[in-house]
């Protein structure tokens, strides 16, 4: 939702909340797909001399 034309801090709030309610529920998050910090760590290269 757009609110950049709302300059009022409080009826901007009540503007998104009311869109919020509005929209439809979010899908949960499908089993085995990790999150965050559960995600795998991408290996640091070591930095130095080419191999080729």
């Amino acid at each position: 939702m757009n609110t950049k034309t709302i300059t009022d801090r409080v009826e901007r709030k009540a503007a998104k909340r009311a869109s919020r309610k509005k929209a439809a529920p979010k899908a949960k998050r499908a089993s085995g797909v990790a999150r965050g910090s559960m995600k795998k760590k991408v290996t640091k290269l070591v930095q130095g001399q080419r191999k080729r």
